[in-house]
């Protein structure tokens, strides 16, 4: 029986596995990785394990081949059966992968694909994983302490260390034609009209899509008043119609924004919308307005014009470097951050600097969708969908 060949750093994959995050955000902040493992690997079969809330994010994907999901407990969600690890150990096995790599950091990936027999496993020395993979990578730290990295860096790094030179960091994702048309379909029931107006340089009825949530990070979230503030005056200033979306489990805070708001809010979650058609309904807007929170990437990536609101945390780790989005941050010293951790620590930031950036943001979103002939339609839509980039 012949030895198995030794693979070195840079040896190809043939069939490759990509373990995907476990976050919204993450996923979306992945995306760069697939098209540079793609691109590196041309011939190779490419297959992503996401777990299965999530798999909407990649689907349409052109950079895999296929995608397994497994389900897996998450907050708001119905209480489902979990796939067990062997059980998904063996689906893997049977996929005869050379290669994994891994995202998530976490011990219980490493464990995962080497109980599927993957003989090549590359992922980020943390969580006393190292002796479990093949190839470690070894995160940067200063003293002891991670340094701060963006997560869409960390990810790339991954492609990085297999071969690939200078991938693109850009995050995309792609909508299928008639998830979009169903999304214009809604769009107008709602009353949005896109046509310019000459006056201000914005859409006659702009869709607006505002998310007050952060999931159980409450530091991250702009308080809930304000949120319905910044709804009626663009509702009056500028006839926008305004959305609003969160989790399951932030239905009372969503019902807190259109209790305190005067202009009527369409709910998307009462809407039926969900993470596939939630897609196509970004497409659709003119500004979304948003926490530091997981929609946040998913309008970066479709090229929505964006405005997104920062406490004192650190925006590093979740950086998009996004032309199209504009932010708004609590100055330090403020009084909602002075004295001490407020019960708000959000609050410094006032209705006016926002309203200021939206409409800004607006505008230069009109104005680019007018230069590029694309309407509503932003990169990935119906018109690229499928491409290779």
């Amino acid at each position: 029986m012949a030895k198995p060949v030794k693979k070195t750093q840079h040896s190809p994959a043939e069939r490759l596995l990509i373990v995907m995050p476990v976050t919204l955000g993450q996923m979306v902040m992945a995306t760069p990785t697939l098209r540079a493992f793609r691109q590196l690997y041309p011939d190779a079969h490419i297959t992503a394990l996401v777990r299965r809330h999530l798999r909407p994010i990649i689907d349409g994907c052109p950079w895999v081949n296929r995608i397994v999901s497994s389900r897996q407990k998450h907050r708001g969600a119905p209480k489902i059966k979990r796939t067990g690890p062997i059980k998904l150990a063996a689906r893997l096995a049977s996929g005869r992968f050379d290669t994994a790599v891994l995202m998530p950091e976490g011990l219980r990936a490493a464990l995962l694909v080497r109980l599927a027999g993957i003989p090549r496993r590359v992922g980020y020395d943390r969580n006393a994983r190292g002796s479990v993979l093949t190839d470690r990578l070894l995160p940067r730290r200063v003293k002891g302490d991670y340094v701060p990295v963006p997560t869409r860096e960390q990810y790339l790094g991954l492609a990085r260390y297999l071969g690939a030179i200078d991938p693109d960091p850009t995050m995309r994702l792609f909508t299928r034609p008639s998830d979009d048309e169903q999304a214009r379909a809604l769009s107008a029931t709602w009353g949005t009209q896109s046509q310019l107006n000459e006056a201000t340089g914005l859409p006659m009825r702009p869709l607006v899509l505002l998310v007050p949530g952060a999931g159980s990070d409450k530091p991250k979230m702009w308080p809930a008043l304000r949120f319905a503030e910044l709804a009626d005056r663009l509702a009056d200033k500028h006839q926008a119609v305004v959305a609003i979306i969160g989790s399951p489990a932030e239905r009372p805070l969503l019902n807190a924004v259109k209790r305190q708001a005067k202009t009527p809010i369409v709910d998307l979650l009462e809407q039926g919308v969900d993470l596939t058609l939630l897609k196509s309904v970004i497409r659709q807007c003119s500004l979304v307005v948003t926490n530091d929170t997981g929609p946040r990437h998913l309008a970066a990536a479709l090229g929505a014009p964006l405005v997104t609101l920062f406490g004192e945390h650190d925006r590093v780790w979740t950086e998009t470097a996004c032309e199209h989005e504009r932010h708004v941050a609590v100055e330090e010293g403020s009084p909602a951050t002075r004295n001490g951790a407020s019960r708000e620590p959000m609050a410094g930031i006032t209705v006016d600097s926002v309203f200021t950036q939206a409409i800004g943001a607006m505008r230069d979103g009109a104005m680019a969708r007018a230069a590029a002939g694309t309407g509503s339609q932003g990169p990935g839509s119906a018109s690229s969908h499928g491409a290779q980039a």
